[in-house]
């Protein structure tokens, strides 16, 4: 026997106000820092980073971030967020709040801060000089965040010479330096050893022309005297050699050829 219309209504209207009622019932999660004040706030923000509770971190310092808007620890709270963003391995979300700051606070007295982290969230992503990747280093990586992080370490180191961040700075800017030129060396070791003696000398070329006093730039010259000699221009060959005879007198590689590495050259400490 079928139901009457009126009492499929009544039976609709009975679900819909049962499902009102159950969302009448339920309540919002109650907010802890309610009542807090923006020291202990601050306080607890970064006991939740010390204890890796990183989402939690970052929810408390966007909570700060509102309460003392306007002051110097609101804008603390913005760099603490992309400073825990970037423990989190969250890096566009680092990059997107140090981005923010710099644009909302050009005159701030932590500007240097922010470009150094913006240079090292950039830096630690593709060069892992502190981590554990064996006989891996920037010039065998993705080179686009290297070249951001040298842009952001640069603006730090020009427009604020004096900053506690300037020397560490500089010497990761030394390390990017080096480690773009050897991507060239990489790149043209590769074709050399493919039988590709023109783009050899083209990517070796490169790294002379556009970096100076890299350690590489030996190897870049050696590449060139072996690809104009397997070419048959022995003028270019000659020439490269005198090249690299003057500025590298103590050169292994015209007697030795190419060598393996033990040590990497792009250690600093």
């Amino acid at each position: 026997m079928s139901k009457s219309p009126l009492s499929l209504l009544s039976l609709f209207g009975a679900v819909v106000l049962a499902t009102l009622l159950g969302a009448c019932s339920s309540t919002p999660p109650k907010d802890e820092t309610v009542g807090w004040s923006p020291n202990k706030l601050f306080s607890e923000a970064i006991d939740e980073r010390n204890a890796r509770n990183y989402d939690k971190a970052v929810s408390h310092f966007e909570k700060l971030e509102g309460r003392a808007a306007g002051t110097l620890l609101s804008q603390q709270a913005q760099l603490e967020k992309a400073y825990t963003h970037h423990l989190a391995e969250e890096k566009a979300q680092a990059i997107v709040t140090l981005d923010r700051f710099v644009k909302l606070h050009p005159t701030s007295p932590a500007l240097d801060y922010a470009l150094y982290l913006k240079g090292v969230v950039n830096f630690n992503d593709n060069l892992g000089l502190f981590g554990a990747v064996a006989k891996q280093d920037l010039s065998e990586r993705d080179q686009k965040a290297a070249r951001t992080a040298f842009e952001a370490f640069g603006e730090l180191v020009s427009r604020f010479p004096d900053s506690r961040y300037t020397t560490d700075a500089r010497q990761r800017m030394v390390y990017i330096v080096n480690a773009l030129a050897q991507h060239e060396v990489h790149v043209a070791r590769y074709y050399y050893s493919r039988g590709a003696y023109v783009a050899a000398v083209n990517r070796a070329q490169a790294a002379l022309t556009d970096f100076r006093d890299a350690p590489a730039l030996e190897e870049a010259l050696y590449i060139m005297v072996k690809s104009y000699d397997a070419l048959g221009m022995t003028q270019l060959r000659d020439d490269a050699a005198r090249v690299m005879e003057k500025n590298y007198p103590q050169s292994d590689y015209l007697s030795r050829g190419f060598k393996q590495v033990d040590e990497p050259w792009w250690k600093l400490w």
